[in-house]
């Protein structure tokens, strides 16, 4: 929902310049990154306070929050990279 989120308010912002396909492209290329997470993504230090005690993993654009459970990773937060700063929430 963060990602969906994220990329909402973006298009409402650009209006005149970022259409739904950018939206799907943005969100599918989120989503899919998630499916990299320990497997290309590595594993991470949390930067941020309010993660403590996951784990969590990076692309260019997003940084995940993320338990593991034997074979099952739940992804518990997402942030754009534009917002990776150390705020309570």
């Amino acid at each position: 929902m963060k990602i969906r989120s994220f990329y909402k308010n973006v298009a409402k912002k650009y209006r005149h310049t970022y259409d739904f396909d950018d939206f799907m492209r943005n969100v599918h290329d989120a989503l899919f990154a998630i499916y990299q997470i320990e497997v290309s993504l590595p594993r991470r230090k949390p930067t941020l306070s309010r993660w403590k005690g996951y784990h969590m993993a990076n692309t260019e654009k997003w940084y995940f929050a993320y338990t593991i459970n034997g074979d099952t990773i739940t992804i518990v937060d997402a942030c754009h990279a534009q917002n990776m700063y150390n705020k309570e929430q």
